[in-house]
């Protein structure tokens, strides 16, 4: 019976799991890595709590995680807690609050881990790692191509130096259909046609939009290509004004960044829900994961300050990136002069020392997996097996 068998206290539950030698040292490294981009460019780092109050953790921005978010009673307040899902929302507290009386615009960037209800897109996790950077207070092509531009830095210090910016205006697509008139029941059947890319039921439901919105799907591509179609389009006065700041944010990131591979999706609007222009999703060549995503969003919730932001997805960073080498692990024997050891670890080696004496230390480093075993001469490699 499987009461009867014994309790593995290895299992973890679904979409969670743990992190071991040299993965988590690799992880670690790579995030402060990144950090260290963002900061370079004057973003200042916070830290948001890993637990909210529910009510001040999902309002605004955080509305669009509710459903992602495991809840529990606080024993102490007797008052409800949400654990976070994403920390862009604990980012746009901290600024519209703790930061208010700070000058605009406001940078800062974060790191930490985000568990989700269930996992999302392609991958399986539910414990998500985050490294972000929000630009706040700042409504400009100019503050969505700085954001670009310190990412793009951040990735290509990871060895990714090929990724694609895919850049998308949610609003454009709702804007359109709403000033056309069209009823909800079209528009409704049109927003899943649109996300299917389902181009015959997007003709069947489109009236006299179907035309321009085929054409606008079809043109999903190079950034150069996508926008022609796009300013060449029969647009609402609404929706050109989004395809014009799209246009600019394109021109502003080539400014800063011409060897950034930019492309553009005229139709695609499913971002996060709380996203009021222009978003960027970043991938690596051959991979079908999210390498980052963010875009521009209202600090603090509807009418609340201008910002736009990235997240970067370590975990998928890592997972597309050339390996990382760590450092070499160094076998030290017991009795080693301390300043020689502090001089190995300057010199980049990982020193394992030996507790006890040791007859064969050529043996013990290889137990301990050290590919070095110190000697009177200076370090020396085992030989391979």
């Amino acid at each position: 019976m499987t009461d009867d068998l014994p309790l593995n206290h290895a299992l973890l539950p679904a979409g969670l799991c743990d992190l071991l030698p040299p993965e988590a040292e690799t992880e670690a490294a790579s995030v402060e890595a990144i950090m260290d981009v963002f900061a370079a460019h004057g973003y200042q780092r916070v830290k948001p709590p890993l637990l909210e109050f529910e009510d001040a953790l999902l309002v605004g921005t955080g509305a669009a995680m509710a459903d992602q978010t495991f809840r529990l009673l606080d024993p102490d307040s007797h008052r409800m807690m949400g654990l976070r899902a994403d920390m862009t929302p604990q980012v746009a507290r901290i600024a519209t609050t703790r930061l208010a009386h700070l000058p605009r615009p406001l940078r800062l960037c974060y790191a930490g881990q985000c568990l989700r209800v269930r996992a999302s897109g392609l991958a399986a996790e539910r414990q998500v790692a985050q490294a972000g950077l929000e630009l706040i207070g700042h409504d400009s092509p100019e503050a969505d191509a700085e954001i670009a531009q310190v990412g793009a830095e951040a990735l290509a210090g990871l060895g990714l130096t090929r990724v694609s910016f895919d850049l998308t205006m949610p609003p454009l697509v709702p804007t359109l259909l709403a000033e056309a008139g069209l009823p909800l029941p079209a528009r409704t059947a049109l927003g899943r046609a649109l996300d299917r890319k389902d181009a015959a039921a997007v003709a069947e439901h489109g009236g006299p939009l179907a035309g321009t919105l085929t054409d606008l799907l079809l043109a999903a591509g190079s950034a150069d290509r996508a926008l022609a179609a796009l300013l060449g389009a029969a647009l609402t006065p609404g929706a050109r004004a989004h395809a014009e700041r799209l246009a600019a944010t394109v021109a502003a990131i080539r400014a800063r960044a011409p060897h950034l591979r930019l492309t553009v999706d005229p139709v695609e609007f499913r971002g996060l829900r709380y996203h009021t222009g222009v978003t960027l999703t970043v991938f690596a060549p051959g991979r079908h994961e999210e390498l980052a995503r963010g875009g521009r969003y209202s600090c603090g919730g509807e009418g609340g300050e201008p910002a736009t932001g990235l997240t970067l997805y370590p975990d998928a960073v890592l997972r597309a990136a050339p390996p990382r080498e760590t450092r070499p692990r160094l076998f030290i024997p017991a009795g080693t002069d301390a300043a020689r050891a502090a001089a190995l670890r300057a010199e980049g080696y990982a020193t394992v020392a030996g507790l006890d004496p040791e007859a064969d230390p050529p043996a013990e480093a290889r137990r301990l997996a050290c590919p070095f075993f110190l000697t009177a001469a200076g370090p020396v490699a085992l030989a391979v097996e």
